[in-house]
């Protein structure tokens, strides 16, 4: 059996693991699946057709798999799932996919800060960190190892590169690049996340590879589609290099 608090709520259809402990005044709804090791905190409700996996803790007055804050959405099935070794800080809000079947999703070993709310059909990548009051609109998507600082609001459709970091407070309605530095209202972006870059292990020659690219994406004054057909001329093919303008190519909302 669980480790479920005698003031817990839990209903009978939901799947435990064994070693999980849940704290006391947390309410776990009927379609709500939770692995080994996952802790729980006080006064949380946990809804929804939500997985939780292993190893995640989840801190006091959380709301993980509430239904989606989307006029659109009119009570059909759809999921939230939230991977293994996650932090999920105070009174954060996770809400389940809108439409029939629709699903968020968040990845392995993130850090979500308190007072963050990760808004429906978000996909949230694996080693992210988004700091007190982080705001996912809907279809927000954080690759992994991106840092989204405090307070920042990401509208809607919205994409944040890998390894980026949005400074705190900054307004994001446009695609943020992998590997660079933004802030601002609206966001800018100002350069490469050397720390980060650092940090991951890409290498001095990486690294130089991408200040070139940025180089002419950012301060040469051509247009992105120029800037990109100047990168694959001048700057050495490589696995970074070839995500960057990927990234590019594939942005619907334009690039900050």
């Amino acid at each position: 059996m669980a480790h479920i608090h005698s003031q817990a709520i839990c209903s009978k259809s939901a799947r435990l693991a064994d070693d999980v402990e849940v704290g006391p005044y947390t309410v776990i709804g009927d379609n709500v699946s939770i692995a080994g090791g996952t802790q729980i905190g006080a006064f949380c409700v946990i809804d929804g057709h939500t997985a939780i996996g292993k190893n995640c803790r989840i801190f006091t007055g959380a709301v993980v798999g509430s239904v989606p804050q989307d006029l659109k959405y009119k009570g059909e099935i759809s999921y939230l799932e939230v991977g293994d070794g996650n932090i999920i800080r105070e009174y954060c809000t996770l809400n389940v996919g809108t439409g029939e079947g629709g699903k968020t999703t968040v990845g392995n070993n993130n850090l979500i800060m308190a007072y963050s709310h990760v808004a429906h059909d978000c996909v949230v990548g694996n080693d992210c960190i988004i700091a007190n009051g982080g705001t996912l609109a809907g279809h927000v998507t954080i690759e992994d190892k991106a840092v989204v600082g405090g307070l920042v609001a990401i509208h809607q459709f919205t994409r944040i590169g890998k390894l980026s970091i949005i400074g705190g407070c900054s307004k994001v309605v446009q695609d943020v690049p992998p590997f660079s530095t933004s802030d601002g209202h609206p966001t800018r972006t100002y350069g490469l996340n050397l720390v980060g870059l650092r940090r991951a292990g890409l290498g001095a020659e990486t690294i130089s590879n991408l200040k070139h690219a940025f180089k002419l994406l950012f301060n040469s004054e051509l247009a992105i589609s120029h800037a990109v057909e100047k990168i694959l001329a001048e700057v050495p093919a490589g696995d970074e290099i070839s995500y960057l303008i990927n990234f590019i190519k594939n942005s619907k909302r334009g690039i900050c």
